[in-house]
């Protein structure tokens, strides 16, 4: 995984289990690449992003499918920053082929809330702050 020009990069393994009767990615799989990849953008942040009273939840997911991805393929999720807000943040996404090839994009918002009442809270600094690194 790199983060460079505002973007962050991750490669995703393909496995048998990934695919469809076409020899193609199944699409549902395509929300398993992104929750991986937000995932290990997540853990690169210094401090606690999760906390006993505080967490991320998926608010919003779109996907645009451009090409299907065929078996075997190189491919790479890259997450990037389109909105900030006081208690979310827009992730844009895409997933590429290692020739460049893009097979999807889309973004997901994710809204930081209370654990107990699962109402928004403000976004810990350190999201900010990694969000930030990721804006163009």
């Amino acid at each position: 995984m790199t983060i460079s020009n505002g973007t962050f990069r991750t490669p995703v393994a393909l496995r048998w289990s990934d695919l469809d009767a076409f020899n193609h990615v199944n699409n549902a799989r395509y929300m398993t690449f992104l929750e991986q990849a937000r995932i290990e953008w997540f853990e690169t942040i210094d401090e606690p992003w999760i906390t006993e009273t505080a967490a991320p939840v998926v608010a919003s997911a779109t996907l645009n499918f451009k090409r299907p991805i065929e078996y075997p393929a190189r491919v790479f999720v890259e997450l990037f920053t389109e909105k900030l807000g006081n208690s979310s943040v827009v992730i844009g996404h895409r997933i590429v082929a290692e020739d460049g090839t893009l097979h999807c994009d889309g973004n997901v918002t994710a809204v930081w809330v209370e654990r107990r009442s699962g109402k928004p809270t403000p976004l810990p600094d350190c999201v900010r702050r990694a969000a930030e690194r990721l804006q163009d």
